[in-house]
């Protein structure tokens, strides 16, 4: 029995300080090592969230850049349209121009305020610079004539087309004769 504890003894000794100083440096290297993995996996996912905070902002703009294109394209869709029917609107106010019998006149004018009235419920406005200093910017002037008395100088005297304005913005500029 002896013998047994001796040998026990023998293979439960001590370990010198050699191989406490080579097992303290492997566990100091896989320690480091361990170290330097979880600083790159946390690189690697605030790399990964930097990127998803990119992604959703540039969605976020691509959702409002849409919606602008969505407006932008509907407007002009709109746009196109009135103008084609604006051609109807000026045959209208020829019509009224006209000698006809008193029926007739009420039927164009009752159509006429249908039109007008369809195009006001549309944003649709009409612009009537009549008597008005010329500006560029609402008119084009196709025609000058001479001064009378009691006119001003570049004063609109008669509107040829009508103007139209969409939700503020102009869609087809006034066709005027001015003074000079």
């Amino acid at each position: 029995m002896t013998e047994n504890i001796n040998k026990e003894a023998q293979s439960t000794k001590k370990p010198n300080a050699k191989e406490l100083l080579e097992q303290n440096q492997a566990l100091q290297e896989e320690l480091a090592k361990a170290q330097e993995e979880k600083a790159n996996a946390e690189a690697e996912a605030s790399s990964f969230k930097d990127n998803w905070y990119r992604t959703a902002a540039e969605f976020e703009n691509f959702k409002k850049r849409n919606v602008d294109t969505r407006k932008n394209a509907y407007f002009e869709g709109k746009k196109d349209c009135i103008l084609n029917l604006l051609t109807i609107g000026d045959s209208i106010d020829r019509a009224l121009t006209l000698e006809m019998d008193e029926k007739t006149r009420t039927g164009v004018e009752l159509i006429s305020r249908q039109f007008y009235d369809s195009l006001k419920a549309m944003g649709v406005d009409a612009i009537n610079p009549v008597g008005e200093p010329f500006t560029p910017e609402t008119s084009e002037a196709i025609a000058t004539m001479p001064c009378g008395e009691g006119d001003t100088p570049d004063t609109i005297k008669t509107v040829y087309k009508k103007g139209y304005t969409l939700d503020g913005k102009i869609i087809r500029y006034c066709q005027v004769v001015i003074t000079k």
